[in-house]
C-alpha cells in the first residue's frame, strides 16, 4: 500500500547523500518533497503540517548540524516523526478483570468487520483466548451466513440467533441489541472468554446507524468499542472516524486491506487526527493475514527499513520447533542435508503466508519490489512434484539421480529433465551453504531451519572469481609446441568430464540453461 510513499521518501533522501552539511535551503528543499509525497498519499492536510513542521525544528537543531552523516540523520528523524503520527507505541486490548471481555466492532458497511471479527477472534484463540463471534448485523442481507462462515473458517463458534434478512427485499427482522445482550448470558454459561460483536453498517454514516451503535454499546458496555477503517477510504476515513468517535465512544481502530494499492493516507491520518490508537491490522484475505499494529514497525516498512521482528514471529509461529531442532542438530553434526528435510522445511515455510509478503519485509527490498511481485510462486508446487516423484532412497541421496531417472521423474512430475536438473543444481548449493553454516558462517532468522534458509538464498548470484593468470608461452618453438598440445589434451579432458547420467545429465550444454536465481522460485 505504501510503495509511492515509499518511493518518493527514498528519492528524496537520495538527494542527500553525499553532502557533508546540510544548509537551511537542503532542509526546506527536502521537507517540502515530504509535504508533496504526503498529500499525494491522501494524508490529511492537518497531520502533513504537523508532520513536516516537527522535521523541519528537528533537521534544522544540533543533531543534525553536529551529525556525522546529515543524511542518515535526517532519516532517522524522519522515522521518529512516522512512529509518532502512527501512535507512537502499540497498546494492547483493554481485558475485563472478571467476566468475558467485550469487544464491539463498528464501521461503514464495506469496511470489513465480519471477515476481522474471524480474524481477531483466531487471534485471540492463538493467544489461548476462548472468543465467540456474536451475529448483530440483523439487516444486511447474508450478514449472519456469513459470520457463520467466516467462523468456520477460524474455528470460532459463531452465537446467532437471528437469521437476519436474506435479500434487499426484505424488511429487517429481529433486535440486535437484544441479541448483543443475550451473547453475555451465552457467554458466562459457556465460559467463553471474549465476545465479539458484529454490528450494522451503513454506505454513509446517518442518524438511525449511529443510534442502534449506541442503543449497543449501552446495553453491553464493551470495554474496547473498535472502528473499523477500510485503508483505501483515503480523506473519508477521517470524517467518518470522528462521527464515530463523537457518536458512538470509539476506543480504538483497527486498519483493514493494508495489502491493497490504494495510497495509504487513512492509516497516516485516522491516527493523528482522531487521537484514538491503532490497534490490529489486517493484511489479506486468509484468516492468518492478521498482525498487532506497531507504530516502529510500520515506519520501518515505509521507508523501506524492512519488518524483521514481524517476519521472525510469523516464522516462529508458523514452524515446527522439534522439527527445526532435528534437522539444525543434523546439520551441527555434518550429516547432509537430504530433499527429505528440504520438503518438510518448504511445506511448513507455506504457512508463514506469502512469499512476497515475506521478502517485503526483508530491509531495501523496495528497490527489488517489481521482482518481488513477479516470483512465481507456483515453482514451490512444481518443485514438491519433483520431489514426490523420487524414491525415498533418492531423495537422500541425489548422487543416485542418473539420466534415466531424471527422465522418469520429470514425467511423473509432469516437468521437464531441465527442471529436475536446476532443482538438483540448486539443491547442491543449498548443502554447500549449509556446510559453510554449520561452521558459524551464515545468519538465520530464529524459528526457520538453517536448511531452508540456506535453500531460500543459495543461488543468489555471487561474484565472477578473478580469472588465473595463463603462463605465457615459451619462446622456444618445441616447447612451444608441447605446451599447446598439453592444453588441447586438458580441454578435449574436460569435454568429457560430463557424460550424460552424471553431474546434471545434459553435459555443458545443459548446464548453460539451468536459470541461476535466488532460492527455489523462479520469476515468471
Amino acid at each position: 500500500m505504501f510503495a509511492s510513499l515509499s518511493d518518493r521518501l527514498a528519492e528524496t533522501f537520495r538527494n542527500l547523500r553525499g553532502k557533508g552539511r546540510l544548509s537551511e535551503a537542503d532542509v526546506d528543499a527536502t521537507v517540502r518533497e515530504i509535504r508533496r509525497a504526503l498529500l499525494d498519499a491522501d494524508v490529511a492536510l492537518p497531520a502533513v503540517k504537523a508532520f513536516t513542521a516537527a522535521i523541519r525544528e528537528r533537521a534544522l537543531g544540533s543533531e543534525v548540524a553536529s551529525a556525522l552523516n546529515p543524511a542518515q540523520q535526517v532519516v532517522s528523524i524522519v522515522h521518529d516523526e512516522l512512529v509518532e503520527i502512527l501512535g507512537g507505541a502499540s497498546r494492547p486490548l483493554a481485558r475485563a478483570k472478571t467476566g468475558p471481555t467485550v469487544i464491539m466492532l463498528a464501521g461503514l458497511q464495506g469496511a470489513g468487520k465480519t471477515t476481522l471479527a474471524g480474524k481477531l477472534g483466531r487471534h485471540l484463540k492463538d493467544l489461548g483466548e476462548t472468543p465467540v463471534l456474536v451475529a448483530a448485523d440483523l439487516q444486511r442481507p447474508n450478514a449472519v451466513t456469513q459470520l457463520t462462515v467466516v467462523g468456520q473458517r477460524a474455528g470460532i463458534p459463531v452465537f446467532a440467533p437471528e437469521p437476519g434478512v436474506t435479500s434487499d427485499d426484505e424488511k429487517p427482522k429481529g433486535d440486535p441489541v437484544k441479541v448483543a445482550k443475550a451473547s453475555l448470558k451465552e457467554a458466562k454459561d459457556k465460559v467463553y472468554s471474549v465476545v465479539i460483536i458484529d454490528t450494522a453498517g451503513r454506505l454513509g454514516v446517518d442518524a438511525e446507524m449511529m443510534a442502534q451503535a449506541a442503543s449497543i454499546r449501552s446495553a453491553v458496555s464493551p470495554h474496547e468499542v473498535l472502528y473499523v477503517v477500510d485503508s483505501m477510504m483515503g480523506q473519508d476515513a477521517v470524517a467518518t472516524a470522528h462521527a464515530f468517535q463523537e457518536g458512538v465512544d470509539v476506543t480504538g481502530i483497527v486498519l483493514t486491506k493494508l495489502d491493497g494499492d490504494a495510497r495509504g493516507g487513512a492509516a497516516l491520518s485516522v491516527r493523528h487526527v482522531t487521537g484514538l490508537p491503532i490497534l490490529f491490522a489486517s493484511t489479506g484475505e486468509q484468516v492468518t493475514d492478521f498482525e498487532v499494529f506497531h507504530p516502529d514497525r510500520m515506519a520501518s516498512r515505509i521507508l523501506d527499513m524492512g519488518d524483521v521482528l514481524t517476519l521472525i514471529e510469523q516464522a516462529q509461529k508458523a514452524f515446527d520447533q522439534k522439527e527445526t531442532d532435528r534437522i539444525a542438530a543434523k546439520v551441527t553434526k555434518g550429516e547432509d542435508f537430504t530433499l527429505t528435510d528440504f520438503l518438510a522445511q518448504m511445506q511448513q515455510l507455506k504457512n508463514v503466508g506469502s512469499m512476497q509478503k515475506m521478502l517485503a519485509m526483508l530491509p531495501g527490498m523496495g528497490q527489488a519490489r517489481e521482482a518481488i511481485e513477479n516470483l512465481d510462486v507456483r515453482e514451490v508446487s512444481r518443485t514438491e512434484a519433483i520431489i514426490y516423484s523420487m524414491t525415498p532412497a533418492e531423495r537422500d541421496d541425489v548422487g543416485l539421480l542418473n539420466g534415466s531417472r531424471r527422465a522418469r521423474i520429470a514425467g511423473g512430475s509432469g516437468t521437464t529433465v531441465t527442471a529436475v536438473n536446476s532443482l538438483v543444481k540448486r539443491f547442491l548449493e543449498a548443502q554447500k551453504m549449509m556446510k559453510s553454516m554449520a561452521k558459524g558462517g551464515v545468519p538465520q532468522i530464529p524459528g526457520m531451519a538453517p536448511g531452508l534458509a540456506a535453500a531460500t538464498y543459495g543461488g543468489a548470484k555471487r561474484g565472477k572469481p578473478a580469472p588465473k593468470k595463463s603462463k605465457g608461452k615459451s619462446g622456444n618453438p618445441a616447447k612451444r609446441a608441447q605446451q599447446e598440445a598439453e592444453a588441447e589434451r586438458r580441454a578435449s579432458g574436460r569435454a568429457g568430464d560430463a557424460p550424460a547420467g552424471s553431474a546434471f545429465g545434459l553435459g555443458a550444454k545443459g548446464a548453460e540453461e539451468l536459470p541461476e536465481v535466488p532460492g527455489f522460485l523462479r520469476r515468471r
